[in-house]
């Protein structure tokens, strides 16, 4: 999609391999692919007044074109009730983005503000990702999400493209599918929601072939019949310079 092909080049426009957070929200919201409710605020007034809009409680996270990993600059300020809680995370957001670019040496760049986002009840942790093989081309992974991913290593992968019922058999293969039918009392998970995003990053990626990496985590998945939201998301894209 056009929307797409005009944020990738406004990134490798400012010399960035990755898009910022508002940017990947954008190109999810064009493929159709469910996101939270979100803003972006370049002052303090600015983001509590677009936090009451938006209904607390919110998220809020740095915007910068020098952080790619918000939480190791401090960037992330979570479950904010109230306008004072906005406050107090924006400034210290700035705090630690600063602090963080006198230890890494660099000058952060502020002028973008932060990103706000609501804060949605959790659903089951789920990654959908995205790796570009040199030979083989793009494969989707999906697993469970958050901080099991890294521990538990619970993924399956399939070649991009691929049909529904190659994601359906993905997900059939994890031991968390468990989970998703419903266990120890918890009912089923809305299965058919987590395909449609499976598929619709599929072919994002298809579309899009620049992508070289893209995860979508946690992305929450929520008792069946009540959807999916992808939480975090973040896309790098190749950079045309070593092409």
């Amino acid at each position: 999609m056009k929307e797409a092909k005009k944020i990738f080049k406004a990134a490798r426009e400012e010399g960035r391999t990755f898009v910022l957070e508002h940017e990947a929200k954008d190109i999810m919201k064009a493929y159709g692919i469910p996101i939270p409710a979100y803003a972006t605020a370049t002052t303090v007034e600015e983001a509590i007044e677009k936090s009451k809009s938006m209904g607390f409680p919110v998220v809020l996270k740095i915007l910068s074109k020098d952080i790619l990993h918000k939480s190791d600059a401090g960037g992330v300020k979570i479950n904010l009730k109230n306008e004072d809680d906005v406050r107090k995370a924006f400034d210290e957001i700035m705090k630690n983005a600063k602090k963080y670019g006198k230890e890494k040496g660099l000058e952060i760049d502020l002028s973008r503000g932060v990103f706000i986002s609501d804060f949605v009840d959790m659903g089951t942790e789920i990654i959908v990702g995205v790796t570009k093989d040199p030979q083989f081309g793009h494969a989707l992974m999906a697993g469970l999400g958050g901080i099991f991913v890294e521990v538990l290593k619970d993924v399956s992968f399939r070649l991009i493209p691929f049909s529904e019922t190659d994601a359906r058999e993905m997900l059939s293969e994890l031991k968390a599918y468990k989970i998703l039918e419903g266990v120890r009392g918890e009912g089923p998970r809305d299965i058919d929601a987590l395909v449609e995003v499976m598929l619709a990053v599929s072919k994002m990626v298809e579309e899009n072939p620049e992508i070289i990496e893209l995860d979508c985590n946690p992305t929450f998945v929520y008792e069946k019949g009540k959807g999916a939201l992808v939480v975090d998301a973040r896309i790098l894209i190749e950079n045309l310079n070593e092409t």
